[in-house]
């Protein structure tokens, strides 16, 4: 348990309502992620939203010299996409995008997958298939698990429909600071690693490639793509772990458990 930080009753409380404000954003988001629609005006309207209307701050905007309010992975980048004017949706793609929001001192961090017009079905396999697995390290969370226990319950799965689990990025504890004790694999093995207790809390984020493993980071040092030059999909939510299981802090109204 080094350096795991375990939330109280309290501070939980202040993170579920961060949660709930930081579902909130991807619902505004729903209706304006579409064909035409440029990665930077998703940023843009994000922050708004966010500062404007629910007063609170994009955490990931200048963490690490990070300029923006959010990530957004089109295709084949697998994360840390970086927002763009000229980049704009085009009927097919599928991205990730990824937002984090600070309020009351908690940050919460989540990431959600959206289908642009009319999308292969091998890409939404891909998308649906990704889901699933962050749902099947999700359902592993109670006290006295195991890191070990959620890497291999998304790794099963992923792997059993053919797909690679990404092995440089992964999940992390998370709080008042944005990344905190403990890191969270998407691979693993039952029964190893640090035991989950009552209090923690952190990300469960599979990035899922539909070829190799592989990655590769591009020039500007942040957006990380498929070496393989084939698609990746990724979810995220902010999971606690509760006396009896877990609770999804992020967890959106289109969303059931």
């Amino acid at each position: 348990m080094a350096n795991v930080i375990l939330k109280s009753a309290e501070e939980l409380d202040v993170m579920r309502e961060s949660g709930r404000l930081l579902a909130t954003v991807f619902q505004y988001l729903d209706g304006f992620i579409e064909v035409g629609v440029s990665t930077m005006e998703i940023n843009d309207l994000a922050e708004r939203y966010i500062t404007d209307q629910l007063k609170a701050r994009p955490a990931s905007k200048g963490q690490y010299g990070y300029e923006y309010v959010l990530n957004s992975s089109v295709n084949r980048v697998v994360c840390h996409g970086v927002p763009s004017a000229t980049q704009k949706l085009k009927s097919g793609d599928i991205i990730n995008v990824d937002i984090t929001l600070e309020q009351g001192g908690f940050i919460a961090d989540s990431s959600k997958m959206y289908m642009i017009g009319s999308v292969s079905p091998v890409a939404r396999r891909l998308v649906d298939k990704t889901y699933e697995a962050m749902w099947e390290g999700i359902r592993r969370v109670r006290p006295g698990a195991t890191l070990g226990d959620i890497g291999h319950a998304i790794q099963s799965h992923a792997q059993k429909h053919g797909y690679s689990v990404v092995r440089e990025y992964c999940g992390h504890g998370i709080g008042r600071e944005m990344h905190e004790e403990p890191q969270v694999l998407h691979y693993g093995q039952p029964g190893k690693g640090l035991e989950l207790q009552e209090g923690m809390v952190f990300t469960i984020e599979p990035m899922i490639n539909q070829g190799k493993a592989k990655v590769k980071l591009k020039k500007d040092g942040w957006t990380v793509v498929t070496s393989d030059k084939k698609l990746s999909a990724q979810w995220e939510h902010t999971v606690a772990v509760t006396a009896d299981g877990y609770e999804v802090l992020t967890l959106r109204s289109e969303e059931r458990i």
